[in-house]
């Protein structure tokens, strides 16, 4: 076992399988204790069970660390509390949160569901708020502690996936906003954007060029979440790991502006727009077809 979070306790959501379980295991192993959330579903959200937390915490003590299962769904506020509660309860502390806990439920936009929008929407976005407001409650107190939450580079957009996309470009924002509201305490607030073997990303329509393993993932947020990276400044960031490559994402800027003297009509706009202040290209757009093409040869809902 190695010390890069030695002392230190970290609650994981997502933790039962795929990059959830990399990062558990991979902080028990650098020393943090770990509080391991996993309500035990299927990909789309079904068939709850306790086991799945469970067997991760087995594990972890096996390899002769320290750890406790919570099953609770962190979409409710009660589960998100019951989290960090349970670190602050069993081990005194909570010193970072993550939050990978994901489901999917895929529809082209003009067919989704209300059933098929909600649980994937709480799941992602509200489940990492529930944990992050829970988490920074204690944090603010400590003056110190790590919020990491999991995005991905779907939220630039989706063919069949408004609903996670809207919901991973929400974490970004919420952990942007937790940066700026809790440097004042200490606290620092990170996003990753996996690109990893999981069950989740098992039936993307494209060929992932780059793309690694759920450990490659668990390496960098151990990092996050040490002494090193709040020392280093790193709040506020997207980051992507995917095999051997680490990125970071641009903040959000304006690319170019104009200025109407006498303010501005739909002609002028019109006239003036497209030379001037003009696009943005979108980098997805190019990849729609190979997608559509993939989509039809599967049985993915995308009609």
């Amino acid at each position: 076992m190695g010390n890069f979070l030695a002392g230190r306790v970290v609650a994981v959501t997502g933790a039962g399988r795929g990059i959830g379980r990399a990062v558990a295991l991979a902080a028990a192993a650098d020393g943090a204790k770990v509080v391991v959330n996993d309500h035990g579903v299927a990909v789309d959200g079904a068939s709850p069970t306790s086991e799945v937390a469970e067997s991760v915490v087995k594990e972890i003590q096996a390899a002769g660390g320290e750890a406790v299962a919570v099953a609770d769904d962190i979409s409710t506020m009660a589960g998100g509390q019951r989290v960090v509660d349970t670190a602050v309860e069993t081990y005194g502390r909570i010193d970072g949160a993550v939050c990978v806990a994901g489901i999917l439920r895929e529809r082209m936009l003009f067919n989704m569901t209300e059933e098929e929008w909600d649980p994937v929407v709480a799941t992602h976005l509200k489940g990492t708020f529930t944990v992050f407001r829970a988490a920074s409650a204690v944090m603010r107190g400590q003056r110190s502690g790590t919020l990491i939450g999991f995005t991905s580079g779907n939220h630039q957009g989706s063919v069949s996936q408004a609903n996670y996309s809207a919901a991973k470009g929400g974490i970004i924002s919420l952990v942007r906003s937790a940066a700026l509201g809790l440097h004042k305490y200490g606290v620092t607030a990170n996003a990753v954007a996996p690109v990893a073997r999981t069950r989740m990303s098992a039936n993307v329509p494209v060929r992932l060029a780059e793309i690694g393993e759920p450990e490659d993932v668990a390496a960098l947020v151990v990092y996050l979440l040490s002494d090193r990276a709040a020392a280093q400044g790193v709040t506020g960031q997207v980051y992507t790991v995917a095999g051997p490559k680490i990125a970071v994402w641009a903040q959000p800027r304006e690319l170019r502006a104009a200025y109407a003297s006498g303010g501005w009509t739909p002609q002028t706009i019109a006239e003036f727009l497209p030379g001037s202040v003009g696009v943005d290209p979108m980098p997805m757009l190019s990849e729609v077809a190979a997608m559509e093409e993939a989509a039809r040869g599967s049985a993915r809902p995308n009609a």
